[in-house]
């Protein structure tokens, strides 16, 4: 076993399990000598199963792992896209949609077509408050005078504060600029955290995460808003801003959550599209044949059966890497009509990252620096980008 060569973060608490198989179950050949795997914060349910299955596939394999913890999420797809010292990334499909389209904060990064390698998790998230905050229902945040903590390290976490959730309450962008106070977070444990601080009211937490057992465990606990999912309306609303997620009731997390209402959001390991097909298909293949050696190392690690993983691609307009359909079709689990869908999604992709370069293209001919607080920018880019269908979930 070659422990010494995993560089697992020190903040993962516990034990983690190891394999008993020491065949390697991958082909050695098309794997990296080393696989970095980024991930959210080291608080994260993310985080922690990824470092689960990392110590058994080190185990199996001639690879070392390293997972690195990186809040940012622009950084992260940065570091995956740009710097390349990110070999795969754990990101949720909402996040890899704006990445993709270039929205928000992703406006200006560099345009880089994405393909999914394997499911990671499908991760519940809700409003909580502290245990003895006197918001009793998701209904009376509209009551005005309320502090909503905002991610400002995620453009989507952002769009969920300000665009998603008062869409889902039926009040308007300006009425909410009104009626709440954004507290800026910097992180995603600093967003959480803030509603048993006494920094914000509510906060867009994952129930999974193990800063909520802390939290949960804090004088006066925590509560969690529950979003009626036979509210059709405001269902539609919300999803109007965020296509990639579907209603849920919490069956797993913090003892507080289960039984309430709320979003699930995907998370896949995502790679740039131009890896080697063998290295795609060396992944999905030992995801999938050592599914049993690592299945316990963490609760979110039973998430990453093939089923699972099957079930996902059902709904997701988001398209595989070519090495796991190989894979796929290999064992008889790829389908014509899943051919068709992911070929559809990839030129869905390349239509959207050919337009963001050609107005980047167009804005460096014209000297216009590309930010997406640059008006002239936004505009180039709008332009550009007019008429192509957005990211949607297939329900």
């Amino acid at each position: 076993m070659r422990q010494s060569r995993l560089f697992i973060s020190m903040a993962l608490s516990g034990t983690v399990a190891i394999g008993s198989a020491g065949l390697a179950q991958a082909d050695d050949g098309d794997l990296p000598r080393l696989l970095v795997v980024g991930t959210p914060s080291a608080q994260t349910g993310s985080f922690a199963s990824t470092n689960g299955w990392a110590a058994i596939f080190q185990d199996q394999t001639s690879s070392a792992a390293r997972i690195v913890p990186e809040d940012s999420e622009t950084q992260r797809y940065k570091r995956l896209t740009e710097r390349r010292d990110i070999t795969m990334s754990s990101v949720s499909v909402a996040e890899m949609q704006y990445q993709i389209e270039g929205r928000d904060s992703y406006a200006a990064t560099k345009p880089v077509a994405q393909r999914i390698i394997w499911h990671h998790n499908d991760t519940p998230w809700g409003w909580v408050v502290s245990g003895d905050s006197d918001i009793q229902t998701v209904e009376d945040l509209k009551r005005g005078d309320v502090k909503l903590a905002q991610g400002v390290f995620s453009p989507v976490m952002t769009r969920t504060a300000r665009k998603s959730m008062p869409a889902y309450l039926g009040v308007s962008p300006e009425k909410a600029d009104e009626i709440f106070e954004y507290v800026p977070a910097s992180s995603y444990v600093e967003n959480c955290r803030s509603v048993v601080e006494g920094k914000a009211d509510a906060a867009w937490c994952s129930p999974i995460s193990s800063v909520l057992s802390e939290m949960e465990g804090a004088p006066g606990g925590i509560r969690w808003l529950s979003m009626d999912t036979e509210n059709k309306d405001a269902w539609e609303r919300l999803l109007d801003h965020s296509p990639m997620t579907i209603p849920t009731t919490f069956t797993f997390g913090v003892s507080s959550a289960i039984g309430v209402d709320g979003v699930t959001s995907t998370f896949v390991y995502s790679a740039p599209a131009d890896v080697s097909d063998d290295f795609a298909y060396a992944m999905a293949k030992w995801f999938h044949q050592s599914y049993d050696d690592y299945k316990k190392t963490h609760g979110l690690a039973t998430r990453m059966q093939l089923d699972v993983f099957k079930s996902f691609v059902k709904s997701s307009p988001l398209p595989l890497h070519e090495g796991t359909v190989r894979y796929l079709k290999e064992i008889g689990a790829w389908s014509d009509e899943e051919e068709a869908f992911n070929q559809e999604a990839i030129a869905q992709v390349d239509g959207w990252i050919e337009a963001r370069k050609k107005a980047m293209d167009e804005a460096r001919d014209k000297r216009i620096v590309p930010d997406p607080d640059n008006k002239e920018f936004m505009a180039i880019l709008e332009r550009h980008t007019e008429g192509l269908e957005t990211f949607r979930s297939r329900l």
